[in-house]
């Protein structure tokens, strides 16, 4: 799998994939919305831990800084 994501974003993810989990188990978020919640968290923490996002794959989006080609 190609990798679109750069490290700011991933950051940014994980970031906020915790953030959720912490407010879901301290029951801050409680109910459906808690549970679609952490199912996101879950989704943003496997996906910035393997650097690629399908959706970006679907838009042809890219936030991976441009490799340079040695010449």
């Amino acid at each position: 799998m190609k990798k679109n994501m750069g490290n700011i974003d991933r950051g940014l993810r994980t970031l906020l994939a915790a953030v959720i989990a912490i407010l879901y188990f301290s029951n801050v978020i409680t109910g459906t919305l808690g549970i679609v919640l952490l199912v996101v968290a879950v989704v943003f923490l496997g996906t910035s831990l393997i650097s690629s996002c399908p959706l970006y794959s679907l838009f042809g989006w890219s936030t991976c800084p441009l490799e340079r080609s040695e010449a």
